[in-house]
């Protein structure tokens, strides 16, 4: 069997999965998914006014009952920022997890932006001969059982088999 990396992304949140075989098959279903970390990027999971001090962007009043008018605090491209670097930070534990655990296989799951991130940052990180297969899809807050259906079913990663006993 080959082995498996499963890593699913937003730009909150990594979770990396290794694809284990069933301790003993007669009487378990397998190959499962099985957690290996969960990677957290706090800075993305604040809310907005624990990363700035005005909570709403874009108008402002001119002094003295003058009209309003809009403004670019450019949030969005610190909020890019913020996500480019996790999946900078990602890419750097993904590369650590295929070395570690001897994965030949890599299966992406995250939103099109941070799977576009994620593409650039392990553009030389990755060893020579990783298959790697991309779904543009945030499946993040799936569990073990779920994600694995779901990957199985497009074609991703072996379906869990029954007992062989």
């Amino acid at each position: 069997m080959r082995n498996y990396l499963v890593v699913v992304a937003d730009g909150a949140r990594a979770r990396f999965f290794g694809l284990v075989p069933a301790d003993f098959p007669p009487i378990e279903s397998g190959p499962n998914l099985t957690e290996l970390e969960d990677l957290v990027n706090p800075e993305m999971d604040a809310k907005g006014r624990d990363l700035w001090s005005n909570s709403k962007s874009g108008r402002g009043k001119a002094p003295g009952e003058g009209p309003a008018h809009g403004y670019d605090d450019h949030r969005e491209s610190h909020r890019e920022e913020l996500e480019r670097r996790f999946a900078q930070r990602t890419a750097g534990q993904i590369a650590e997890h295929l070395a570690r655990h001897g994965a030949d296989v890599l299966v992406i799951a995250a939103e099109s932006k941070m799977l576009g991130m994620l593409r650039a940052a392990l553009e030389t990180r990755l060893p020579s001969g990783t298959k790697v297969i991309e779904r543009s899809e945030d499946l993040s807050k799936l569990d073990p059982l779920q994600l694995h259906a779901h990957l199985a079913k497009e074609g991703a990663l072996p379906p869990r088999l029954p007992p062989q006993g």
